[in-house]
């Protein structure tokens, strides 16, 4: 099992601690690109998958990096729907 298979696994899972920069990692790893609002754009980030058309909006969490638990529940439910994971 690859790194990026784990980490897969560990998101799955619903953590609580689960960082920012795991979730980019995760997503990258599903052929998401990360885009910001542009010179205003703060918090505000999309991840797009040119494949699948599926845009995921999220506020990068500041100042600790841990994804909402919430969040995380969604994000998986929309990745299953498309059946990314």
């Amino acid at each position: 099992m690859s790194s990026i298979d784990k980490l897969i696994k560990r998101f799955k899972s619903k953590p609580k601690d689960f960082t920012w920069d795991e979730l980019t990692r995760v997503l990258g790893s599903l052929l998401f690109e990360e885009f910001t609002g542009g010179k205003t754009g703060g918090s505000r980030r999309k991840f797009y998958n040119k494949k699948t058309g599926l845009i995921i909006n999220l506020h990068k969490p500041h100042p600790k990096p841990i994804i909402k638990p919430y969040l995380i529940e969604q994000i998986i439910k929309k990745l299953e729907e498309e059946e990314l994971i």
